[in-house]
Order: structure tokens, then C-alpha cells, then sequence
């Protein structure tokens, strides 16, 4: 499949140079992209006249915080969730918008290339390089009847920049836990035509303890060194031991060429490779018997508990892409590919032959793949009209294997296959917008797109049991995304707007065919006959401009949504996916800016989410308790100054408490496990020695709150660094 998309880019690449010289004499002057968003229409807009309630991360902003995975860069912003709670070295943050729960239901891209999982809708934004990043673009709302599925909660777009003249950047980075960083970057523009940029990036840190081993047997008598606890549920738990130090490096590797034809046609290839990997050093048990050695089992506790395994990822992005803007409309095609070369985690055994020097494991990789394809026009028409129309494709597969390791620190020892599931999908879909400007301060927006879905070759094996292997059929899903949305601006400084629309989200490779059991023994079951997800949103928002430098912004927003995937108890010891229940989101954002004439920006916003499950049959206890992993209040309050060479950047920020328990039980705070509301405070300092050169002193967690996001959160860091531009 990889040649077959390799023959399709080349000829796209072919078509559309020679469609690109062909047209080199036509066009006009080019539009300036700095002060306007394209990804809540598709179109250059500016920030204000936009139909969705949308913010914008410069580049300035994110080198004026301590931004070291790209997400960071959306803490402080109102109706965003960054789920990330062991600081960089999480792979399992996520990015989630107004209240509406899980990655899949947010669409991640970069440069207009989704980055969401085939497998299971997820992001792993680890490798990525935060300096090649230009700015980004939140969109909030549904998004579907633009983008199709993921698109639920709304839209983050990730963009970068490719150079207009030569330029080189050197930087290097060295703080806490023995964490470094380096960057180097050099781009040029060569002649009037041909650009080019490659940038290398890398990071690493010991990390902290972040995993803990907590019982619920009392270490046995003649040992001692353990410390009472709670479970999250309050339960009596005893703390005896932790897992090591939780490690990481990350690895990214970008190259970009462009060729402008003309004014007006350009034509851009990029590839672009991430990796991370984590590891726990040694672990530690806190438990010593009566002469003072150190016990690393009891009773029922074995050695095994303390052990955590490695894992990681290796992706790779192509993308080509062609934009021509004719006398009377733009087309843009794009063509990529977005591949998991590598997904994989080990994880030791749970019986007395798995101890810290050796034994047996599990090893579970899961490569995947997504193609993908878009087509648009944006065609102006009868002078209040302009039309943005295309189609896009998506064809993606995933495949799960799990092995038995002789060695579960090495995921190469594998012996025998264990488990096996695998599945593919495909997207095909044609989308149409209307601008509608029914007066110079009025302006409608019209949207509607049709998904067709399909999912075959499903398969499913499970060495020793019955029934196994499996084949499933093939099931296929119509949706229609509509959306309406309108601008009003009856004042200078005054935005009004509205917005209501439907979205979906079919289910992935993971929800359809992946079944595990956990080490307590709960199978968890995929569902094959599973159907989308469906939402209706609509909110209402506002921007004024009240007095010089002051701005302030404002949005209420509900969401309905229907057919949520749920995992119903079966038995004791089996649970299986199903559509079955249906949720209710109700909140608004506020935010208020303050610029002034020397320099200094003040800034808050403040979030209110009552996400909450309305109907489930699949569990009747959980109606009218809050959706898992959704903070009800989040806000943010700080300060940015520029005087002369010194900058600085200061914001505190809060996130309420979340649940991880469907019935909402656990409300226990302070505790591994648990997810405590937070109140933190991080500011960098920056001073520009030269033109050219630049020194920083970054501290996150000043006040060293301790809480817990599941894992232990970092504690007080700081981060020294120092750029260099050419």
C-alpha cells in the first residue's frame, strides 16, 4: 500500500507542478496570512470576523512560556483541557475542548494534517520540535461539517512557517531531573522560487517518581517501613514502595521544500519524523524486615508489583501539497500519510518468576497507518457569495500484537504470539460552505457535509481460547454534518456571533476489535457492531473592545450528545462495548486582556463545565453524574512584559477536580490514583544579550504544590536556556 501512495503523490506532484507553470502569469498580489486564522472556515479570516469561538497561540507567546511539548501551549487558554500529568515525559496527554471527553473527540492537526491515531483517536505529540511552530489555532464547537469525525469538541491546528530568507537557530536547554534540550534549525530561500527548511530536535530527562505501589494487604508482621494511605474511593491502602524514576527522551527530525511558480501558486512537500521512549530505572521498596533489610515481597505481593516497563512510538508524516489562487477562486489539494512505525509498551509478568533482574513479560506493538486526501475551492460568487467546496478521503489500518518476552525489560526477546486484533476503515466525503455577506456588518455561514464510512477485515486471536480466530464483517455508516453559524458586527470593536451544527465520530480500530484482560483479571471487550457518535451543539459569544488596550471576550455553549460509547458489566469479570448513553454539556468561557502603552499585558479567563451523563443503559447509576476526565471549573490569571531586552511571563492556573470512575467515587484526594484540583504558578524570565542571543530562566510550579493527575505531578522545576538566531 505504501507504493501505491507513493505512485499517487508522485502523479499529484506531476499534475499539479505542470497545472502551477501553466498558470504562473495569473494571480494577484498574495494574502498575508499574520493577522488571520483559516481553520475555523477553511478561508484567511481575521481573528474577529471568524463564526466560532477561536483563539490564536503566536509564536511569541509560546517563547515567552516554558513550552516543551507542543500542548503546553494551551494551558492558559479558556475551554481547553490539557490533560498532561506527568509534565513532558505523559504519553498519554491529551487535548480536549468545551467539556466534550477523550482525544478521539478533538481533532489534533498540523499544517491541516490530522495527527489523531487510526487506532484509537489518540495524539502522541512527543518529538515533535515546539520551534518550528509558528502559531496555533484553537477552533471551539462542532467542526464536523468541515472536517468530518474526530471533530466533535472542535478543532486545534498546528502551524508552521516556511522561511523567507536564510535563517539559522541554535538552542540548548538544561534544568531539573537532569533534563536536556536541543534544537538547531536552518531554512533559506533560494532565488524567487525554492525554499527550503530542516530543523533537528532533541530531549531527554531522569524524571521523577511518578508511580507508586500501594496495596490493599497489610505487609505481614516483623515488617515495617510502610505508610497507611487511601485509595481514591477512601479506602484503607498501604504506600510500600514506588516503581523508580520515570525517564524519557524524545527525538524529531523535520525537512520542508516548497517552490513558489508565482505570487500565487506554491507547491510544498514535508516529511517529518518524531520519536519518544520512556523507562523506569530501578525500583524501591520501602518495606524492611527485622534486621533491616530491604523486603521486596509478602503474602500475596510480588516483586513484580514494583516494576514498570518501557515503551514507545516512532512516527512519520509526508504531506505534499499544492495551492493556485486563478483570477476568480483558490483550489488547494493535499495528499498524506500519516504512520506509526512503532507503537509499543512491555509490561513485566505478575507471578514470582518476574523480579527486577529478569523474567518473563508481554510486549504490545501497534503500527498503524492513515492515508489521507482533501480537495477544496473557495469560489466568490454573485458579490455576496463565496463557496468553499471539496472532498476528502481517508483510508487507515491498525494492527495489535501481543508477544511473550523471556526478558521483559527487552522487547525484543519475543517468543510466541499471544494475542492478535486488527481492522481497517475507510472515509470518503464531500463537503460544501456558503459565506453568505447579507450586509457589510452581517454575515450567514452555511455548512454541510456528508461522511460515507465503511470498516472491514476485522480480525481477532486469542492463543487458548475458544472461538478464536475471528472474522468480522464489514459495516458502513452515512452522516450528515450540518452547521449554521452567523457574524455581526454593529460596532467598531463589536462581535457578535452564533453558532449551531451536528457532528459525529465513528468508532476506531481500537472500540471495534481490541480486547484485553487486566492483571486483576476484567476482560474488556471490543464490539464490532458498534455505530457512531452523535452530537448537536450550539452556543452564542461575544468580543468588545471597551477602553484602550482592553478586550473582553465571552461564550455559552451547550452539547447534546447521543449514541456514546460506553463499556456495560456483563459479569463480574467481563465487560463490553455498546451505544448506549447519552450526555449533556452546559458551560461558558470568559477572558478579559489588558494592554498598555509600556509594555505589559495582563490576562484572565475562566472556564464553567457541567458535563454530566444524562441517560445510560448501559449503567442507570451513572445518570446525572459528571462525564470522566472533565474538569467542572478551570481559569487562568497572569501577566506578560517586554521592557527593552527583558521579558517575562507569569500565569497561575487552576483545574478543578475529575473523576476517573463513571459513578463519580472517587473522591478521595491526595492519594495515587486520584485527580486533585490544582493551583499552580509558572513564569519564565528572558533577557536578549544581543540582537541575536538570548537567555532564559524558566521555573514551573513555583510554590511546589503537591497533587496528583493519576501519577504524582512534577513538583517545582526550572529550566535554563539559551538561543541563538542567525
Amino acid at each position: 500500500m505504501l507504493t501505491v501512495f507513493w505512485w499517487a503523490v508522485t502523479l499529484v506532484a506531476s499534475f499539479l507542478a505542470a497545472v502551477g507553470a501553466a498558470c504562473a502569469q495569473e494571480g494577484a498580489n498574495p494574502v498575508r496570512l499574520d493577522d488571520i486564522v483559516v481553520t475555523a472556515t477553511r478561508t484567511e479570516k481575521e481573528l474577529a470576523e471568524v463564526p466560532a469561538s477561536t483563539s490564536v497561540v503566536t509564536k511569541e507567546t509560546i517563547e515567552m512560556g516554558n513550552v516543551q511539548v507542543i500542548d503546553q501551549a494551551l494551558n492558559d487558554l479558556p475551554g481547553v483541557f490539557d490533560r498532561r500529568g506527568k509534565g513532558p515525559m505523559d504519553t498519554q496527554a491529551s487535548i480536549t475542548l468545551r467539556g466534550i471527553p477523550g482525544q478521539q473527540r478533538t481533532l489534533i492537526m498540523l499544517d491541516g494534517i490530522a495527527l489523531n491515531k487510526a487506532y484509537d483517536g489518540t495524539v502522541s505529540l512527543g518529538g515533535f520540535a515546539v520551534d518550528d511552530i509558528e502559531k496555533i489555532e484553537v477552533a471551539r464547537g462542532p467542526f464536523s461539517s468541515l472536517y468530518g469525525g474526530y471533530a466533535m469538541g472542535g478543532v486545534v491546528n498546528m502551524l508552521t512557517k516556511m522561511p523567507d530568507s536564510r535563517t539559522a537557530t541554535v538552542k540548548g536547554m538544561y534544568g531539573t531531573d537532569n533534563a536536556w534540550g536541543t534544537y538547531v534549525s536552518c531554512g533559506d530561500k533560494l532565488g524567487d522560487k525554492f525554499r527550503v527548511f530542516l530543523s533537528w530536535n532533541y530531549q531527554s530527562t531522569d524524571g521523577y517518581v511518578t508511580d507508586y505501589n500501594v496495596q490493599s494487604g497489610k505487609p505481614t508482621a516483623g515488617i515495617g517501613g510502610f505508610s497507611m494511605t487511601r485509595s481514591n474511593q477512601g479506602a484503607p491502602r498501604y504506600l510500600i514502595g514506588d516503581k523508580g524514576y520515570n525517564g524519557w527522551y524524545n527525538e524529531g527530525y523535520t525537512v520542508k521544500v516548497g517552490y513558489d511558480f508565482d505570487r500565487t501558486s506554491r507547491l510544498r512537500l514535508t516529511y517529518i519524523r518524531s520519536q519518544y521512549e520512556y523507562r523506569y530505572d530501578d525500583p524501591n521498596t520501602y518495606l524492611v524486615n527485622g534486621t533491616g533489610n530491604p523486603v521486596y515481597k509478602y503474602g500475596a505481593v510480588q516483586e513484580s508489583t514494583f516494576l514498570g516497563g518501557p515503551g514507545g512510538t516512532t512516527q512519520n508524516i509526508y504531506d505534499i501539497s499544492f495551492e493556485k489562487e486563478f483570477s476568480s477562486f483558490k483550489a488547494k489539494a493535499s495528499v498524506n500519510l500519516n504512520d506509526y512505525e512503532k507503537s509499543w509498551y512491555t509490561t513485566p509478568g505478575t507471578t514470582a518468576a518476574t523480579t527486577r533482574s529478569g523474567g518473563p513479560g508481554t510486549v504490545s506493538s501497534t503500527p498503524s497507518r492513515a492515508y489521507g486526501g482533501d480537495l477544496q475551492f473557495i469560489i466568490p460568487a454573485f458579490k455576496v457569495h463565496t463557496f468553499t467546496v471539496g472532498g476528502s478521503f481517508k483510508y487507515s489500518w491498525s494492527d495489535t500484537e501481543e508477544n511473550s518476552l523471556t526478558y521483559w525489560k527487552d522487547e525484543d526477546s519475543k517468543t510466541n504470539l499471544s494475542y492478535q486484533s486488527r481492522g481497517k476503515d475507510r472515509t470518503l466525503a464531500l463537503f460544501v460552505q456558503d459565506e453568505i455577506a447579507l450586509r457589510k456588518d452581517l454575515t450567514l455561514y452555511l455548512g454541510l457535509r456528508q461522511d460515507w464510512w465503511r470498516t472491514y477485515d476485522g480480525y481477532a486471536y486469542d492463543a487458548g481460547k475458544a472461538g478464536y480466530p475471528k472474522h468480522f464483517g464489514p459495516s458502513a455508516y452515512a452522516s450528515i454534518s450540518p452547521k449554521a453559524a452567523v457574524v455581526y458586527t454593529p460596532f467598531t470593536g463589536t462581535t457578535l456571533r452564533a453558532s449551531a451544527g451536528k457532528a459525529f465520530r465513528p468508532p476506531t480500530i481500537y472500540e471495534l476489535y481490541r480486547t484485553w484482560t487486566s492483571v486483576s483479571g476484567i476482560t474488556y471487550a471490543s464490539n464490532p457492531d458498534l455505530k457512531p457518535e452523535k452530537s448537536f451543539s450550539w452556543d452564542i459569544g461575544f468580543e468588545q473592545k471597551l477602553w484602550k488596550g482592553f478586550q473582553l471576550k465571552g461564550a455559552y455553549f451547550e452539547s447534546y450528545i447521543e449514541d456514546l460509547i460506553y463499556s456495560t458489566t456483563v459479569t463480574s469479570t467481563y465487560q463490553t462495548k455498546v451505544n448506549a448513553g447519552k450526555a449533556d454539556i452546559k458551560g461558558f468561557e470568559v477572558e478579559g486582556r489588558q494592554k498598555f502603552d509600556f509594555g505589559l499585558a495582563l490576562f484572565a479567563n475562566y472556564t464553567y463545565n457541567n458535563a454530566t451523563m444524562r441517560d445510560n443503559d448501559a449503567n442507570p447509576d451513572s445518570e446525572g453524574k459528571r462525564l470522566t476526565f472533565v474538569p467542572r471549573e478551570m481559569f487562568n490569571v497572569g501577566f506578560e512584559t517586554q521592557q527593552g531586552p527583558f521579558l517575562a511571563r507569569c500565569v497561575g492556573r487552576y483545574v478543578g477536580k475529575r473523576y476517573s470512575d463513571d459513578l463519580n467515587r472517587d473522591r478521595t484526594n491526595g492519594v495515587y490514583l486520584s485527580y486533585d484540583p490544582y493551583f499552580v504558578v509558572d513564569a519564565k524570565v528572558s533577557y536578549d544579550i544581543t540582537k541575536f542571543i538570548r537567555a532564559s530562566l524558566a521555573v514551573d510550579n513555583i510554590f511546589d504544590r503537591d497533587y496528583f493527575s493519576s501519577y504524582q505531578a512534577p513538583g517545582r522545576k526550572w529550566y535554563g536556556e539559551l538561543k541563538i538566531r542567525f
